[in-house]
């Protein structure tokens, strides 16, 4: 998974800043800091992905207009985190941290399911967060890591999170499969498509913090071959070939030929060229205008952001 730097995030949201919109849709949100942005600009925002981790930050910080945690939320989540029980809920969490470290993921995933469901969001973001910064470290930088405990760590992070922002607008964020989310919104102005990166390699190399997020939130490690299973020939699943993963993406675009503006972010990395995009495109609908900008220096790639008009 792509990290996106600051300089990307401005450069996508600058071409936006440039379209007239009042709804937009995001079939693969991913980390949802753009979809927040936006948020601020009393634009009503349909969140989908198909990871359930996404879904859930979605949930948090675009769904939710007001929830936050509270400290009886707090004490009874982080509580008795520490404590363990007869046996994990969730044993997967043995295979990304130690076992005071696991039941602690697990206590705390067992308790964020009495919180309502924006509420339980925002917990489980906190969590992702607190899993990601154990997982920054490894064997020669763990002496590193911040002497206080995890749940220490947890209330830190909470606060790092955007504060619930109310637009006056019914945001959502779905789990569904793409095809299914685009063919239904039909009273969205701008769909905003960032193609996912081609994945080509079987059996497919997975993000380790992708990985250790969906399988604490599923809570085991057992549902990858079903959840790939559901998902075969479509975008955003592993491609044989460059012909196949664009026949993907012309297939998503023309299930969207009902919204009336397309902006399509995407990495040109060597697998598709912009050119070959914007002519599997153009056989949808006219591409309007192109705008790009190098990460090279970076990050190795450069982004490109492709808008049609019907």
């Amino acid at each position: 998974m792509l990290q996106f730097s600051n300089g990307w995030l401005a450069f996508e949201l600058g071409v936006l800043r440039r379209l007239k919109f009042t709804s937009i849709a995001l079939p693969f949100t991913g980390e949802p800091e753009l979809a927040v942005q936006i948020k601020h600009w009393k634009v009503r925002i349909a969140a989908n992905d198909p990871m359930l981790w996404s879904h859930t930050k979605a949930l948090a910080v675009i769904e939710n207009n007001a929830d936050k945690l509270n400290e009886e939320d707090l004490e009874m989540l982080l509580g008795d985190a520490y404590v363990p029980g007869e046996k994990l809920n969730n044993p997967s969490l043995l295979k990304w941290f130690n076992e005071t470290d696991a039941w602690w993921f697990d206590n705390l995933y067992s308790n964020a399911q009495h919180l309502e469901p924006l509420k339980r969001a925002v917990a489980l973001t906190a969590g992702m967060l607190t899993g990601d910064y154990v997982l920054s470290f490894n064997e020669q930088t763990r002496t590193l890591r911040r002497p206080f405990a995890l749940s220490d760590t947890f209330r830190r992070l909470l606060d790092c999170l955007p504060e619930p922002h109310d637009n006056g607008m019914r945001n959502q964020s779905t789990t569904q499969d793409v095809r299914s989310f685009v063919a239904e919104r039909h009273h969205t102005d701008l769909l905003f498509l960032r193609l996912p990166v081609p994945v080509t390699q079987t059996p497919i190399m997975r993000d380790p913090l992708v990985t250790w997020r969906e399988e604490w939130l599923r809570g085991n490690d057992d549902f990858w071959l079903d959840f790939e299973r559901a998902r075969q020939a479509r975008l955003g699943t592993p491609v044989q070939s460059k012909a196949q993963y664009l026949g993907f993406v012309e297939d998503l675009l023309r299930t969207a030929s009902h919204i009336p503006a397309w902006a399509v972010a995407h990495t040109e990395n060597g697998f598709i060229s912009n050119d070959e995009l914007v002519e599997r495109i153009s056989r949808v609908r006219k591409v309007a205008s192109i705008y790009s900008k190098d990460f090279s220096d970076m990050l190795g790639v450069r982004a490109s952001m492709i808008v049609a008009n019907a």
